[in-house]
């Protein structure tokens, strides 16, 4: 499926934008905002197979999942120390912003002295541990167990300073 869209008003031609392939999907902008299609989407195979949704059942889905997630992340940030003194408006706010990410045992998460402290981590299910070199030419000490609830990286955000350790995922 090719993507082309007029980019100025006075555009003889469209433009190419994308080719969609399988798994991809489109037409959420119009459904969301109540909106003009945007691009125009033209099939360039023999068959294609999609999927479609009506607007209602987009924004009933889109809704639903919206509220399920300020929810969820609103109970747990509730319960971490560092936000207690957060109103619940900023909570909710803070959750519609929460991006997760997931890790696998032994990834690391932050790598000390790392001068890019852009974001701070909270833990929502799992454990990781905080590894600090404490001897030059030895190996890493863990210093710290994280739990759910636990949080790391707001030093570096908050000061603009380097990661001071090591972050690990242990599960």
């Amino acid at each position: 499926m090719s993507c082309t869209k007029f980019m100025k008003p006075e555009d003889a031609e469209e433009t190419f934008l994308k080719t969609y392939v399988p798994g991809e999907s489109f037409g959420e902008l119009a459904l969301l905002y109540n909106a003009p299609r945007a691009a125009t989407i033209i099939c360039k195979s023999e068959q294609c197979e999609l999927w479609s949704l009506d607007r209602n059942t987009f924004t009933y889905i889109i809704k639903t999942a919206v509220q399920k997630k300020r929810e969820k992340y609103d109970d747990f940030l509730e319960h971490v120390d560092i936000l207690k003194c957060m109103e619940r408006e900023e909570r909710i706010k803070m959750a519609d912003a929460l991006k997760e990410e997931w890790f696998e045992a032994e990834d690391l998460i932050i790598r000390e002295g790392d001068t890019v402290g852009d974001k701070f981590y909270m833990l929502i299910e799992g454990e990781a541990v905080a590894t600090k070199v404490i001897e030059p030419g030895k190996p890493a000490t863990v210093v710290k167990h994280y739990g759910p609830g636990g949080y790391f990286g707001e030093r570096s955000l908050l000061k603009d300073l380097p990661r001071a350790a090591n972050i690990v995922c242990k599960t």
